[in-house]
């Protein structure tokens, strides 16, 4: 398999690794960084066979089976359409990046003009393959909470409505809806995006933010009433490198791969 990546922090390093160890292995890397970060790239993926570019062209040019960005959002507006409306698959770690409409629909007008389609995994939640499923039937109500410990919000508006430092207890800062979640707080509501993007869309998916001192780790929570089904769901994730990315978010990196370019999808 030739890997493309888009990004080579914690999650593209980890996500390599994986690819290592449980397969489907990667034969080839072509990675996408700044210019002038070259070098830091190859240290990141040290081990790998790694080709490093420096803008959307080159890494089209390389022709990798699929494509992974990891980068954050910036990273989505500036390089995933060409590589999409040039025919490359795309799974994408940066959902929340879709709560940009416009964005949202150059991407799909990209994948569609290229023959290509642009991949959302599940990421940290489980459960978004039977929230789907019942989108068609209306009537969705989905309401989501993401609680991680308050290290994991800094860096964010938290900071300037919270003593991070000083909380003892739960404190709640931001209800809304998961367009807002996920446009304010780039780096920890990729789920609310996700959810909302397979369920109810986003400004019917209602969120709610914590910051939790006694949180083990990052802990992604929803109910979902339709009219077919109801289910709720809990998940305490255990954090990657970065406090803010859950672990199980490369693992379903990983998946996406596997279901695309292996004999069994599941």
């Amino acid at each position: 398999m030739h890997l493309g990546l888009i990004g080579y922090g914690t999650i593209a390093a980890t996500l390599a690794q994986l690819l290592a160890e449980h397969g489907p292995r990667a034969e080839r890397i072509t990675v996408l960084t700044r210019a002038g970060r070259e070098d830091a790239a190859r240290e990141a993926l040290a081990g790998h066979a790694v080709e490093v570019v420096t803008d959307a062209p080159a890494l089209i040019a390389a022709r990798p089976d699929i494509v992974v960005e990891c980068a954050g959002h910036g990273a989505v507006s500036a390089h995933v359409a060409p590589v999409l409306a040039a025919g490359l698959d795309v799974v994408l770690a940066s959902v929340g990046a879709l709560a940009d409409a416009g964005l949202h629909d150059a991407l799909l007008s990209a994948a569609g003009d290229g023959g290509a389609r642009l991949i959302l995994p599940a990421g940290a939640v489980g459960g978004t393959d039977l929230l789907a499923a019942l989108a068609p039937a209306g009537g969705l109500e989905v309401t989501y909470t993401g609680t991680k410990p308050p290290a994991a919000w800094k860096g964010t508006p938290a900071e300037t409505l919270l003593d991070l430092d000083a909380l003892t207890e739960p404190a709640v800062f931001f209800e809304g809806n998961a367009r807002s979640a996920a446009a304010q707080f780039p780096k920890n509501a990729n789920v609310a995006a996700t959810l909302a993007l397979a369920g109810a869309g986003f400004e019917a998916t209602r969120a709610r933010l914590v910051a939790d001192p006694a949180a083990p780790d990052n802990i992604h929570e929803y109910e979902v009433i339709s009219p077919v089904a109801r289910y709720s769901m809990r998940i305490e994730n255990v954090a990657s490198g970065n406090a803010s990315t859950s672990l199980s978010t490369v693992y379903s990196l990983r998946r996406e791969i596997a279901n695309r370019v292996g004999p069994l999808a599941v």
